[in-house]
């Protein structure tokens, strides 16, 4: 049985410079290779000084869920721990359609809204994927990975598994941030990007808050949505009504998800 290790990588992103990539390995016998979870937000994943809102934990959920079932994952954690508003420009696919901007927003902060959605999906697809399974014990194929983020990450989730559903097998959307797209917009993106094989989509909002009762409000029109066109048994809707926008209850909800991926057929 190897040791288990976390990793930082430094991969090129676009022409910012190198960005920050952590994988985390848990322990796992010689020569096995185990599926894999692409995440956003790698900053706020480990228990670390690098943590700044809260700490999802999962070295924790991915040993305790070893222990308890004997399946394990490996953890990708791509760094977005720059500006707020660079961040959400990276989270934030703009072909989904035109972002609804909040009529009180200053021009100034209007002017900072550049979404890059796309190139965050090119930097996960054609970089960070092909640099981790280069070196990592990585179990290849569409069943055995996974997208996982929160917030604008849940849009992102969203947006990167469903355009690559020959990649991903699965999806954890938390909190995303729909409410930035027009529903039509929404709806007719969705219906484009349907092919006959797609990713399991574990959606997930909370509405302990007024950011999260916002966030649940359209997730549910989106779950309407999807029920109208989606497979009934790749579509999981979670809701926890007492839970806030914060990290404690994505730390949560991403045990559940990470069973969940190890353990349904896709």
């Amino acid at each position: 049985m190897t040791d288990e290790k976390t990793v930082e990588l430094l991969l090129p992103y676009r022409d910012k410079g190198d960005r920050l990539v952590r994988v985390f390995v848990p322990p796992h016998d010689e020569g096995e290779t185990l599926p894999v979870i692409y995440m956003t937000d790698g900053q706020n994943l480990f228990d670390d000084d690098n943590v700044r809102f809260g700490c999802w934990y999962t070295r924790e959920a991915v040993k305790a869920e070893r222990e308890n079932t004997g399946k394990a994952a490996i953890i990708v954690g791509i760094h977005n721990d720059g500006p707020p508003w660079e961040r959400a420009n990276e989270l934030m696919p703009k072909s989904i359609g035109e972002l609804m901007l909040p009529p009180e927003m200053p021009e100034e902060a209007r002017k900072m809204v550049s979404p890059e959605g796309e190139e965050f999906d090119d930097f996960i697809i054609n970089t960070v994927m092909p640099a981790v399974e280069a070196r990592f014990p990585v179990k290849k194929g569409r069943e055995s990975t996974a997208f996982c983020g929160s917030s604008s990450g849940g849009v992102q989730s969203f947006y990167t598994a469903l355009t690559h559903p020959d990649l991903f097998g699965a999806a954890g959307v938390f909190s995303p941030c729909f409410m930035l797209f027009k529903p039509e917009d929404l709806a007719g993106w969705i219906f484009k990007s349907l092919r006959e094989k797609m990713p399991y989509l574990y959606l997930y909002s909370g509405a302990g808050d007024d950011m999260e009762k916002m966030i649940y409000q359209c997730m549910e029109g989106v779950y309407d949505i999807l029920s109208e066109c989606y497979p009934p048994q790749s579509l999981n809707e979670v809701v926890l009504l007492e839970n806030k926008h914060h990290e404690d209850a994505w730390a949560e909800i991403f045990k559940d998800f990470l069973h969940t991926f190890l353990s349904v057929e896709l």
